[in-house]
């Protein structure tokens, strides 16, 4: 697993390098630009790496300064103020459940650029 990611994280640093920055990538979200396709890279790489961790029983502690960055910029919605940042992305994505704070089942992120 350690190497399909260490793969995978190499496949989208080169994209990012390589791709002119008007470029608009797909996804159903919206067409991402390119801190937003990087963004979905992070956020898929963050939980899945999570939900593998889990199954394995070990514990993924990702550097928050990372995870702040993608919540910000993938989830503006999200008022992580007084949250760690890793479990404020996990409740994002639907990972875990926050008191106090509605189910977030159905999330989607922000990909698009901001107007």
């Amino acid at each position: 697993m350690l190497e399909f990611v260490t793969v995978g994280g190499g496949i989208l640093g080169a994209t990012l390098r390589t791709v002119a920055p008007d470029v608009r990538a797909y996804h159903p979200s919206g067409r991402a630009d390119l801190e937003g396709f990087a963004g979905m890279g992070c956020v898929e790489a963050l939980v899945h790496g999570e939900d593998m961790a889990r199954g394995l029983d070990v514990t993924l502690d990702p550097p928050r300064d990372v995870c702040s960055r993608v919540l910000a910029r993938m989830f503006p919605e999200v008022d992580a103020d007084g949250l760690d940042p890793w479990t404020a992305l996990l409740w994002a994505t639907d990972r875990v459940e926050l008191p106090g704070r509605p189910s977030r089942a159905g999330w989607q992120w922000q990909g698009a650029p901001f107007a």
